[in-house]
């Protein structure tokens, strides 16, 4: 069944235009699924209706989110179809199980003196602590997603003029300015780069292999420093891209721009930040002016 789900990966990269965190999460997807049938003695073929939703079923007695089961049914619903257009089955499985609707929840915003704190951890003494320190400042000056960071090229970053040109995982580009601490501590990293032992000489942030730096590697040093900077929040990789946006809000950024800045296809996912702040402010308002907030 492997073999399947591996053609239909391939199939959705040439046809499809999804980033390569949606085929990754597709495939956990369909490999959990396919899991899930030999432990139950099935095959993607003979699996019925009934299955399919006892899986889904599974999933949440397991405690999948509700979003993550809303994409399990969606790649489960394209795989057979996908199956059946390419003859592997003779009829599609009625996958009628309603989407779960995904919880909205409010992502965790540091202030600024948490920024502050957490940018500031980092022993910059080290090779170690000057590339991480450029990297965080780096993330808190642009707000860039953490894949377009790992993937910057050394050409893609112009100090003199204080701008970095990303590309997204369609192959999009955008300029985004960059202040004075981001060129200062990058410039800082520039110079003992080197020491890495670089075994590719175009991306700009390695690793102590002196090759790409992967998500969960930067996972590590992020959590690392939160937990050194003691910061009593939950901090993931999207904190400080959220952090920076309700910054940039607070003091006087329009929403247009901030949507170019940080690379958002659809100016209405910028509408949670305008929610964060709302709510930030009723709760100043309610402690400021209730007799017994």
């Amino acid at each position: 069944m492997n073999e399947l789900v591996d053609e239909y990966l391939v199939h959705i990269c040439k046809n499809k235009n999804l980033s390569d965190n949606t085929i990754e999460a597709y495939k956990r997807d369909l490999d959990g699924f396919s899991r899930y049938l030999t432990e139950n003695k099935c095959t993607f073929f003979n699996a019925d209706d009934l299955t399919i939703k006892s899986y889904i079923q599974f999933l949440e007695s397991n405690g999948k989110k509700q979003s993550s089961l809303a994409r399990s049914i969606v790649c489960i619903r394209n795989f057979y179809k996908y199956l059946l257009k390419d003859n592997y089955i003779e009829k599609l499985p009625s996958i009628d199980y309603e989407l779960p609707k995904a919880q909205r929840c409010l992502p965790e915003i540091l202030t600024v003196e948490e920024v502050n704190k957490l940018l500031c951890s980092p022993d910059t003494s080290t090779i170690k602590g000057i590339r991480d320190k450029a990297m965080l400042e780096l993330m808190y000056a642009t707000g860039v997603k953490i894949t377009d960071m790992l993937n910057l090229n050394i050409e893609d970053v112009n100090l003199e003029f204080q701008y970095v040109r990303f590309r997204n995982d369609r192959g999009v580009e955008r300029i985004v300015p960059i202040g004075k601490y981001a060129v200062e501590w990058i410039k800082k990293y520039m110079d003992v780069r080197h020491l890495y032992k670089p075994k590719r000489n175009d991306i700009i942030f390695l690793n102590i292999h002196g090759e790409i730096m992967t998500r969960q590697g930067f996972w590590k040093i992020v959590k690392y420093y939160a937990e050194l900077s003691k910061i009593q929040k939950p901090i993931n990789l999207y904190t400080l891209r959220h952090s920076v946006a309700v910054h940039m809000i607070e003091n006087g950024a329009d929403i247009k721009t901030l949507q170019e800045l940080m690379g958002y296809k659809d100016i209405s996912a910028v509408q949670i930040y305008l929610d964060i702040i709302s709510q930030k402010k009723m709760l100043e308002v309610y402690k400021k002016s209730h007799p017994r907030a």
